[in-house]
């Protein structure tokens, strides 16, 4: 059965300092993981086709900056 959401922060709150700074490094770690899979996914489904082609618009128009 999968722990509920308040049952997971109860959990977290139990956690000592040292397991608090291994879940956070943990967790960015899957966090960043999870966004990657969710990128690549919508890449492949053009889910980002409509704002890439807006970007090179705006770079075509000269409507860009360098930073």
């Amino acid at each position: 059965m999968t722990p509920t959401l308040q049952e997971i922060e109860t959990a977290v709150t139990q956690l000592t300092s040292e397991q608090l700074t291994d879940f956070r490094a943990w967790f960015a770690e899957y966090d960043a993981q999870r966004w990657d899979q969710q990128f690549e996914t919508d890449v492949v489904g053009g889910r980002l086709d409509a704002l890439a082609a807006e970007a090179l618009n705006d770079y075509s128009a000269g409507r860009t900056t360098e930073r």
